[in-house]
């Protein structure tokens, strides 16, 4: 069991900014104090997470507060920790795991794979309630794993002053590929150095373009990839198309360091990022005049990610009653709606979807990504295919790769994990 655990948790890794919905630079650990010694009858739970923004660490310890204060015979030690990706595997390949730990979508067929978790979903009050699509992402063999305590999609923000200098009408939820290229190219202005649109070579943004037109990187039960396809070259023409033809260009070309700086800074009309975004440029760019609207529709029509985390419970925990109870508090319609009222996170509970919306008007493109919006998830050992392809975007957007060289050798890789 530990030589599983060993092997198949080696190969997880640090996900990208987009795989969070509120990746930050990580903040000291909250809650790592050492704790009094038990009390007798009282069950002390460890819940470890990575930590996240200032805001979301102090809202998560004060609903973790809230829980202890109300329930003295269950009490809850949140860990925001550095390296969580390593201490989690150490961890759970050491026989000594939280309690409660968050658990990347991208990362769950892994731990799955290894007999590392227990199955809680059914255990859940109003597991309905979970969007379709949040579900699905924390489900593998249709069995619903652990409960998604928020997510965030891609959507397409666009700069409302560069579209009036150039007398571009807005992006509306009705824009498809064709509009989105044309509107690039009216806004790509080389002599102000502006570019209609910020896109990095990066998997975890094309691959929404690639279900947009229909396309797949593999079957449903990741047994036969099939990225190398009509629909995939379609999508990767688009995309680096973009690019290639000077009305799109990457982060580090616009001085940059991701596409939500280049699009702050204003040298690029439109990108499409998460719901993160809204937090970053209210801090770093709070006059720049913009507004969201969901991702244009593909020949296959609308689609988008859905990058979320939940809340895990180890295989053989020695309190996995109670941690379910505590699961249940934070992922609740109460728990979860002290959580995403900050705004940082939207709730995946479609209950609360009308009185988070009364709040946060502005960002319903991002939650209407909801019910359309596709996983991020693969089977054990597909980073060899994410690192294939994100290597051929980045020598595709230079041309010295055709689109369809990359989808050969991304199928070449996918073939060799697949069999």
């Amino acid at each position: 069991m530990k030589a599983k655990l060993y092997s198949l948790l080696a190969a997880l890794m640090v996900v990208a900014l987009v795989v969070s919905a509120c990746a930050a630079p990580v903040a000291a650990p909250a809650g790592g104090e050492e704790a009094a010694a038990p009390a007798e009858g009282v069950t002390n739970l460890k819940l470890m997470g990575w930590a996240s923004s200032d805001a979301e660490n102090t809202r998560l310890q004060a609903i973790v507060d809230e829980w202890n204060t109300n329930n003295p015979d269950i009490q809850v030690q949140l860990n925001l920790v550095p390296d969580y990706d390593t201490k989690l595997q150490t961890s759970l390949a050491g026989g000594s795991p939280p309690d409660i730990f968050y658990i990347d979508s991208f990362r769950l067929p892994d731990l799955v794979a290894a007999n590392a978790l227990t199955p809680i979903g059914d255990q859940l009050t109003e597991a309905d309630d979970f969007y379709a699509s949040m579900r699905n992402a924390f489900t593998v063999d249709d069995v619903f794993y652990c409960p998604p305590k928020d997510f965030s999609t891609l959507a397409l923000e666009y700069n409302k002053d560069l579209f009036d200098a150039a007398g571009v009408a807005y992006p509306t939820a009705d824009w498809t590929w064709d509009d989105l290229r044309a509107a690039a190219e009216q806004l790509t202005d080389p002599d102000a150095g502006v570019v209609g649109f910020a896109i990095n070579p990066d998997f975890a943004r094309w691959i929404a373009v690639l279900y947009q037109a229909g396309g797949s990187v593999t079957n449903d039960d990741f047994t036969e990839m099939t990225i190398n396809s009509p629909e995939a070259l379609a999508a990767m023409e688009f995309f680096v198309g973009l690019v290639t033809d000077g009305f799109a260009a990457q982060a580090s070309d616009l001085d940059s360091g991701w596409p939500g700086e280049a699009f702050g800074k204003a040298k690029a009309a439109m990108t499409m990022e998460g719901n993160w975004i809204i937090s970053y440029l209210k801090d770093q760019f709070p006059e720049l005049n913009y507004g969201v609207v969901e991702l244009p529709a593909g020949p296959a029509g609308k689609a988008t990610m859905a990058f979320t985390v939940c809340y895990g419970v180890p295989a053989g925990g020695a309190n996995t009653e109670a941690a379910i109870k505590v699961i249940d508090f934070l992922t609740g319609p109460d728990g979860m709606k002290m959580w995403s009222d900050l705004g940082l996170a939207m709730p995946t509970r479609a209950s609360l979807r009308a009185g988070w919306l009364e709040q946060y008007p502005d960002l319903e493109p991002f939650l209407n990504g909801a019910e359309y919006a596709h996983k991020w998830q693969f089977r054990p050992g597909f980073q060899d295919v994410l690192d294939t392809i994100n290597a051929g975007l980045q020598e595709a957007f230079v041309g010295n790769k055709t689109p369809q060289q990359v989808l050969e050798e991304t199928q070449q890789v996918g073939e060799q994990i697949v069999q």
